[in-house]
């Protein structure tokens, strides 16, 4: 990051800079201030501490309710796997909650900050049970922190259980990762690298797939010596691999860079996968870009590149009922509304089903938009609230 991606001679606009570096907007001024005067009172530690603990505990630690997708099993609450839509699981592996580097939007931050929201795992055989108890599930996502950032040695243990236990609808293994973005080497030239492809190799032989659900916040990070050497050695392993982002202010919210972000990753074998919207969480404030700005940006980079990039889907609002596209601004009943369905929902029947939200110039996120005046409320209201009761 240090070497080859951040311009250190405008590194105050420097996309792969802010990323790395929080800047002082990530906090409100409010809670800046709130901090600022504990240090300059020179506050003993404790104090300062419980006040910075406050401050994060205000910022939604716990967005899209995760906590809610922690399944019981055996008489257990399984604090390593989330089970929100039916055919995936999600997995965090003790050992890969950690990252390459720190994402300063990052939705996941209390996976490093705080432990009472941490999700963690090192149970293999616990993982196996339950995949085998859920015959709908046909992936697995291993996730983190940056899974990317454990030993090849720890991915054959989970892999090797996942295989060995010869789960018949096990189709896939996704692994959600920064790395070619922030540590490309992982692949190339790090000591366990050949290592690890040939794991990813033997796993294609047996009959699942690995997937690499990549993130690529800017074209920059795709477009190293380091990167494409990665690249290529994964899609000759076998390995797919899959792109997604959040829109963010400061970083990628112009159409020409999503237009050089999509044609890089096809040009090197890549799939375009998820646009996303900026989650409510941490640093939200200063990353979040409107709705209807998103849907614009979208928009016209979509209708930029050619139907071999068109493979994303966007942009899209990661909620607690599931992910929810923004289809358009349209005109009804001589009013503007946003159209929006479900791309991904936790009752797999509200998938693809369009509905209406009233119109909000303002609104960055699902919290902020209202069924329209002809609707007590949102069409999965009622079937959300059995669920959670």
């Amino acid at each position: 990051m240090v070497d080859e991606l951040i311009d250190w001679d405008n590194f105050e606009n420097d996309p792969f800079f802010i990323l790395n570096f929080p800047q002082r907007e990530m906090l409100s001024a409010q809670r800046f201030q709130r901090v600022a005067e504990l240090l300059k009172q020179q506050a003993p530690k404790t104090v300062l501490q419980e006040e910075v603990e406050k401050i994060r505990l205000e910022l939604n630690p716990n967005p899209a309710g995760q906590q809610q997708n922690m399944p019981f099993f055996e008489g257990q609450q399984l604090r390593g796997i989330q089970h929100k839509y039916d055919e995936t699981v999600l997995f965090f592996p003790s050992q890969g909650q950690t990252c390459h580097a720190y994402c300063t939007f990052c939705f996941r931050w209390t996976q490093f900050a705080l432990n009472e929201f941490k999700f963690a795992m090192k149970e293999s055989d616990l993982l196996v049970k339950y995949l085998q108890s859920q015959p709908q599930v046909t992936d697995v996502l291993f996730t983190g922190g940056d899974p990317m950032v454990m030993k090849t040695k720890i991915f054959e243990h989970y892999f090797n259980a996942l295989l060995d236990a010869d789960i018949p609808h096990l189709r896939n293994i996704r692994i959600g990762t920064k790395s070619l973005a922030y540590w490309p080497y992982r692949f190339t030239r790090d000591a366990d690298a050949d290592d690890l492809l040939r794991l990813f190799e033997r796993t294609r032989k047996r009959g699942v797939n690995v997937v690499l659900m990549a993130h690529f916040n800017h074209p920059r990070s795709l477009q190293t010596p380091a990167a494409r050497e990665a690249v290529s050695r994964l899609l000759s392993a076998g390995v797919q691999i899959r792109s997604q982002s959040p829109l963010l202010k400061h970083i990628n919210d112009r159409s020409e860079i999503w237009v050089e972000n999509w044609q890089e990753q096809v040009s090197q074998g890549i799939v375009p996968y998820y646009m996303f919207i900026a989650r409510n969480a941490g640093a939200q404030d200063y990353f979040a870009v409107p709705l209807e700005r998103a849907w614009q940006i979208f928009r016209s980079a979509f209708s930029s590149v050619s139907g071999i990039c068109r493979t994303v889907k966007g942009p899209s609002m990661s909620t607690n009922v599931g992910k929810i596209r923004i289809l358009g601004v349209i005109e009804r009943n001589g009013e503007k509304h946003f159209a929006l369905d479900f791309l991904q929902g936790r009752e797999a029947d509200w998938v693809g089903r369009p509905f209406f939200a009233r119109y909000n110039p303002t609104a960055v996120w699902i919290d902020d938009l209202q069924p329209v005046p002809e609707e007590p409320h949102f069409f999965y209201e009622e079937d959300l609230t059995s669920m959670t009761a």
